[in-house]
């Protein structure tokens, strides 16, 4: 019999699926559940141990007699700090043991109750991982209990082996064994490269080619990478490509880009049907809500994420296989091994995809970034600024030749403009920044700075205010709180930017904004740099962005 808490249930059966099978078990009473429940699965062999300090050595004695993992586990308290001396020795043995302590509810810990003190990253950097889980109560904590169990033993044989801890608060009671089975829990697994002489190799591919309906989706790359050409028609045919602009040229063939609308076009039940087998997923952060959205509340079976550090990302809780290796590597070498046959599944995306109209507006920030994206001259770099603009400018087509950057890392507003001004400075080409007023004016002092050249356009957005607050589902705000949260202004920039050198160029309405593009985009680098001030009123741009995607859903 099994203890009801899930945290310990979830432990219980990732240790098994890891091959984890000798455990060391000290005594105490909040590690109870902990003990007898390991205690009572088959294929542990446990080990009883009544000094801690000891145990920790015994442990390691196990585990260095095959070099196969060993767990110790301890009650809360002062129990944990005497397995610290074999924790130092494994470390530097590099010597693969599972600390497992128990502990008291983190809000009785400083409270003076009993056998209670900071036990998270206890051991500080003589172990490779340490995890402190959550006491599960929904299926979100369950997931999150999960990936943290896993990134623990998958760190045991990282760059090297060595100890890991997994900390387990509990609270009472913990006597009860209700349970009779473990429960079957996601195990992720690590490829480490992929060569000929990996005998997991051919099993990972056999996978991939079981599985029909196959996507990819491409997240920020600062870089361009152009793919071989042999192998870029028998990528792209295979795979549904979902990609925004940030991820620049990183991507065999015509991607689709279009996510928003596209998604917001489609019911749940559309959605459901078109819901991948398998997700392969490489690059940094992705923008696109609904994207997450859809691949949250329709997972695949698997998901592969492929990285050069082999960090475990989960952005849609399905993730399977971590694969440590250069993307394109990774991409170029599975390019032959992919089965001759054709799936219909990217083709369906494709004409999904062709099917949405073009993003169109009246005067407004969407039109605005509309017309200038029409009219940029290549090749060039674009920045966007956060938060609003970056997802705007999702909505329409960007050529290729355009170099996209954004601070996605974080996607705060602050910093946009200064980083902007950075990279355009060592730059051979017109850079174009594209920023919100509330971007613009948080960050104006970059352009104090005396070290920025003549090749910079900077389209500023202002109308008067954080308008994305606005755009929030659900989210009414007082009259006298509205001013606090969406930072209402009456502000212009024209004095600072005419003060710090800039042509100075404004647009109240469209007549105005075409005229102005017209000086804004020209190709050439001008004698001074370029600032183009566009007003528009909040609350219509929120309207015609609504309204856009109403008409999509009635589609």
């Amino acid at each position: 019999m099994y203890t009801d808490k899930k945290s310990i249930l979830q432990l219980a059966s990732l240790l098994r699926s890891f091959g984890i099978k000798r455990i060391v078990l000290c005594p105490g009473s909040r590690n109870i559940p902990i003990v007898q429940t390991f205690a009572n699965i088959p294929d542990f062999t446990c080990y009883p141990m009544t000094d801690e300090r000891s145990a920790g050595f015994f442990a390691l004695g196990l585990a260095l007699h095959g070099g196969t993992p060993v767990a110790v586990c301890c009650t809360s308290g002062t129990a944990l700090l005497n397995l610290h001396p074999a924790v130092a020795e494994a470390f530097y043995q590099q010597v693969p043991l599972v600390i497992i302590s128990a502990d008291r509810p983190a809000a009785w810990i400083g409270q003076m109750d009993g056998q209670t003190l900071p036990q998270p990253g206890v051991f500080g950097t003589l172990v490779k991982k340490s995890v402190n889980l959550p006491e599960v109560t929904n299926e979100e904590s369950e997931w999150f209990c999960n990936r943290l169990i896993n990134e623990a033993l998958l760190e045991l044989n990282h760059h090297g082996k060595g100890p890991v801890h997994i900390n387990v608060p509990i609270s009472e009671p913990f006597f009860l064994l209700p349970e009779k089975e473990l429960p079957s829990a996601r195990v992720i697994t690590r490829y480490q490269g992929l060569n000929i002489y990996d005998k997991d190799y051919q099993p990972l591919i056999e996978r991939l080619n079981k599985y029909q309906r196959r996507m990819i989706v491409v997240g920020q790359m600062n870089l361009i990478y152009l793919f071989d050409k042999k192998y870029t028609k028998m990528l792209y045919k295979h795979f549904a490509w979902f990609t925004e602009n940030i991820s620049n040229r990183t991507i065999p063939g015509m991607p689709i880009r279009n996510m928003e609308p596209l998604l917001c076009s489609m019911n749940n039940e559309e959605q459901e049907k078109m819901r991948p087998e398998l997700l392969i997923t490489y690059g940094g952060h992705i923008i696109s809500k609904r994207l997450k959205k859809f691949l949250r509340k329709h997972p695949p079976m698997e998901h592969w994420h492929v990285s050069v550090d082999g960090e475990i990302v989960d952005l849609f809780g399905s993730l399977s296989t971590i694969i440590e290796m250069d993307p394109f590597e990774f991409l170029e070498k599975i390019a032959p091994m992919l089965d001759s046959r054709t799936p219909e599944y990217p083709k369906i995306w494709e004409t999904r995809s062709k099917a949405i109209p073009q993003a169109s507006f009246a005067y407004s920030e969407m039109s605005a970034i509309g017309e200038v994206i029409q009219h940029l001259p290549v090749p060039c770099s674009l920045h966007l600024a956060n938060s609003s603009v970056v997802r705007y400018a999702q909505l329409f087509d960007l050529p290729e030749e355009v170099e996209i950057l954004s601070n996605r890392g974080t996607n705060g507003i602050e910093g946009s403009l200064s980083t902007a001004l950075g990279y355009a400075t060592v730059s051979d080409k017109l850079n174009f920044i594209f920023i919100g007023d509330l971007s613009f004016f948080y960050d104006m002092n970059a352009l104090w700075n005396s070290n920025y050249g003549t090749n910079i356009r900077i389209l500023l957005l202002n109308n008067a205010g954080g308008e994305i607050f606005h755009a929030l589902p659900g989210l009414e705000l007082h009259e006298n709180a509205r001013r606090f949260v969406t930072a209402t202004h009456t502000t212009s920039a024209r004095a600072w930017a005419e003060d710090r050198g800039f042509e100075y160029l404004s647009a109240h309405n469209e007549n105005e904004l075409h005229t102005a593009i017209n000086v804004f985009t020209q190709p050439d680098v001008t004698t001074h740099p370029i600032l183009l001030e566009v007003f528009t009123d909040k609350a219509l741009d929120i309207e015609l962005l609504k309204e856009y995607y109403h008409n999509l859903k009635q589609k």
